[in-house]
């Protein structure tokens, strides 16, 4: 395995939300990310709300991210709203972007 936990993030921070235009990561979407054996890497994520028009295509293009990163063979994204997401669990940039929440 060449790839670290950070690489697995970095590659996730490239996708945007198309409706508040922040990437995942910075918004804390992503509530883990675990290596496993054998090149596979599990995201646990969630999405701003459990109505998201675009949930199939947010679940993709985290897989898609994850599978450009060199020696990253398959990716298992599990979607959980267990914690509700909400914007405090977004970083301080995007906090005070979004109107100091």
């Amino acid at each position: 395995m060449a790839y670290t936990e950070q690489d697995i993030y970095d590659a996730i921070s490239t996708v945007i939300d198309p409706e508040v235009g922040f990437n995942l990561v910075e918004m804390g979407l992503i509530y883990g990310v675990e290596l496993k054996e054998d090149d596979n890497v599990q995201v646990t994520m969630t999405l701003s709300t459990p109505s998201c028009p675009l949930h199939e295509m947010m679940l993709n293009w985290t897989k898609e991210a994850v599978l450009k990163v060199d020696g990253v063979k398959t990716v298992e994204v599990n979607l959980t709203f267990d914690p509700p997401w909400t914007p405090n669990m977004a970083n301080d940039d995007v906090k005070k972007k979004l109107g100091g929440v």
